[in-house]
């Protein structure tokens, strides 16, 4: 198990606030000289440990081009192993087919469960890609018996995001608000 010393915690919570800071800002927020700011960051990408993204939040506001989100729960046949699936679906570049918002790969009574949140401009559209085009995928590569369940549930709002981010409580113009306790920013 990895663990993060200090210096390391205090740089990522400040990453966390706001991504754009400069190693000379968190250098000053943190009191961490700025030349181990420099290569504790670096450091923690090399090992993929830190990574940076970009979210276009439609769920306050919505876009014509997708408002409607539902979330698919698949639970795949038993015998089918995470390296096998997923080996298969990166093969197949399923997830970047699709307006796929997210994808988690799980457990259920012993079953792998392959859950996504397919995007579409409405809900009866999801339901065609995901029975018209992600099934047959799946079918194709796993065998036709593959699904042995579905559960479907349209979803709406993000209330947390990657444990710190909520975006209806404390995010403003993008960032985490100034206001926010550090103590509310989990590693």
């Amino acid at each position: 198990m990895i663990q993060l010393d200090d210096q390391e915690q205090l740089i990522v919570k400040e990453l966390i606030r706001n991504p754009r800071l400069s190693d000379n800002q968190i250098g000053k927020l943190t009191k961490v000289p700025v030349m181990t700011v420099n290569r504790k960051r670096k450091s923690l990408e090399e090992r993929g440990l830190l990574n940076y993204y970009c979210y276009l939040d439609t769920s306050k506001y919505g876009l014509d081009s997708s408002p409607a989100r539902q979330l698919y729960m698949i639970k795949l046949r038993i015998g089918l192993t995470k390296k096998e699936f997923i080996d298969k679906i990166v093969e197949t570049n399923l997830l970047l087919k699709f307006k796929i918002f997210e994808s988690f790969i799980g457990e259920k009574d012993g079953q792998l469960v392959f859950s996504l949140i397919l995007e579409g401009s409405r809900g009866n559209e999801t339901m065609e890609i995901f029975n018209g085009e992600i099934v047959p995928i799946l079918q194709e590569k796993f065998g036709k018996d593959c699904i042995d369940e579905t559960f479907v549930i349209r979803v709406t709002s993000n209330i947390v995001i990657l444990k710190n981010y909520i975006p209806l409580k404390n995010i403003e113009r993008g960032f985490i608000k100034e206001n926010w306790p550090k103590e509310y920013i989990f590693l």
